[in-house]
């Protein structure tokens, strides 16, 4: 089995890659990245879930959405606007 990152989306200071892996019976996995800090002070979370999909955009899209989601929860201050 392969994993390939897709695309690296910076979100405030995050950075979130979605990565998929095709397994043996043609169905994708999703896993998600989320990276902070930099040189000896990175920290990386990688996530892993447990659905399949048909297709390699399925498998990314899902693990971006969940990689979004899970900074909202974690970091409120991303959820709320600037103050003028």
């Amino acid at each position: 089995m392969i994993t390939t990152r897709e695309s690296t989306f910076p979100v405030g200071k995050y950075l979130v890659s979605p990565l998929t892996t095709r397994s043996d019976a043609g169905r994708y996995s999703a896993s998600v990245s989320i990276r902070s800090g930099r040189g000896s002070a990175t920290h990386d979370r990688v996530f892993r879930f447990d659905p399949s999909f048909a297709s390699r955009e399925l498998a990314a899209g899902y693990a971006l959405a969940q990689g979004l989601e899970w900074l909202h929860q974690h970091q409120p201050q991303m959820q709320q606007p600037p103050q003028a």
